[in-house]
């Protein structure tokens, strides 16, 4: 396999401290996971990569020897990459479990064929999202299989890896250093199976499925992670691990969510701009709010309703609503509405054509500076 740097596996630099490495490899370790892409070989092996590249640059140590000597001075010292991806779940709950309220490390858990927790999508209104809901889904969990008790094999037997012997990794040279990966083969086992199990085609564990009913709080955003306990994928010992839902929230036509606060735009006609206006606009309360417009006032402009926002999902304190003024002017006018705008022009006398003082002065000195050309070529 190619030789790749773990600072491009997670998309960061160099310099990026712990809690950069983290979100980094959070937003990947969600986009690569196997359970969000089935039978993508490629998702797989880039989901390894990052599991690698977070396992060295999230301990102090490795971090240290890696920059200075690479993979292989980590390998001289027997502090490369373990491949085994038994504890991603530990370092999943750790990273995702906490939204909410929810967390707590388990103790930890048998090894098993596939990882207990597991990752949903789950999307939501704009207006779910807000007020919270309950929704029901259906989930399908692999649980091991009873045929061969989660083996994978139909006669309980497996034989030592031809690949890598046992170890659990193969090594490839680069040059004249040689580099350490997860065995593809047994995907670091060490061993592998002659003979599968005809019910789980060797996978040592089947799918079923539930319908589960979810609990939204009021106040989620996107991208947040809710965990429902107990309902990921069976082990051996028939204990559940963790679902994990990843929340994706539908935009909505009049409001636009930034966090807590809500934005609202306000189109206003310009006669309103220049004579001031009150106006009724909507808000999340479901009452209207009263929105006093000064005279004069600038397109684009905020106007403030601190309590009206979103009620954040921890504290309950809710957001601002920030009403932008939109300024419309009407497409076309009519032989009347042109007369009353000219009268209306007219009125306001010079005022009403400010560049004309502003414009003078530059004609003048535009002028000047011609007349002096022409004096200058005289002069030659």
């Amino acid at each position: 396999m190619e030789q790749f740097d773990y600072y491009e596996i997670l998309e960061i630099e160099r310099t990026s401290d712990k809690e950069v490495i983290k979100k980094a490899y959070r937003k990947l370790a969600l986009k690569y996971h196997p359970d969000r892409n089935p039978d993508d070989k490629g998702a797989e092996e880039r989901f390894k990569q990052i599991n690698e590249a977070y396992e060295i640059l999230s301990n102090d140590e490795k971090r240290q020897i890696y920059d200075r000597y690479g993979k292989d001075g980590l390998e001289r010292q027997g502090m490369g990459f373990s491949g085994d991806f038994s504890g991603f779940g530990s370092i999943f709950e750790d990273l995702f479990g906490q939204a909410f309220g929810f967390g707590g490390r388990r103790g930890s858990r048998p090894q098993e064929k596939y990882e207990l927790d597991f990752l949903m999508r789950l999307d939501l209104s704009f207006k779910e999202a807000i007020f919270g809901c309950k929704k029901s889904i259906t989930i399908a969990y692999k649980t091991s299989c009873k045929e061969c008790d989660g083996s994978g094999s139909a006669d309980k037997s497996s034989a030592t890896c031809p690949d890598c012997r046992g170890k659990g990794q193969v090594f490839v040279q680069q040059g004249f250093m040689a580099f350490g990966q997860t065995c593809p083969r047994c995907h670091g086992s060490g061993s592998i199976i002659t003979k599968p199990c005809q019910a789980c085609k060797g996978e040592g564990f089947t799918t079923a499925s539930e319908e589960v009913e979810v609990s939204v709080p009021a106040g989620v955003d996107n991208e947040m992670r809710l965990r429902i306990s107990g309902k990921g994928n069976q082990g051996k010992n028939g204990s559940r691990g963790d679902l994990y839902l990843v929340l994706y929230v539908q935009d909505d036509v009049h409001f636009i969510r930034n966090g807590n606060d809500i934005y609202i735009e306000v189109p206003v006609f310009f006669t309103q701009i220049l004579l001031g206006a009150k106006i009724n606009i909507p808000s999340l309360s479901g009452e209207p709010i009263e929105l006093n417009l000064p005279p004069n006032t600038k397109d684009k402009e905020h106007f403030v309703f601190n309590g009206e926002g979103v009620a954040d999902v921890n504290t309950k304190a809710k957001g601002r609503l920030i009403a932008q003024i939109s300024i419309t002017y009407p497409k076309s006018l009519n032989t009347e509405q042109k007369e009353l705008v000219q009268k209306l022009d007219d009125s306001f006398g010079v005022h009403s054509k400010p560049y004309e003082n502003i414009f003078q002065e530059a004609f003048e000195k535009i002028r000047g500076w011609f007349n002096e050309k022409k004096h200058d070529k005289k002069k030659r």
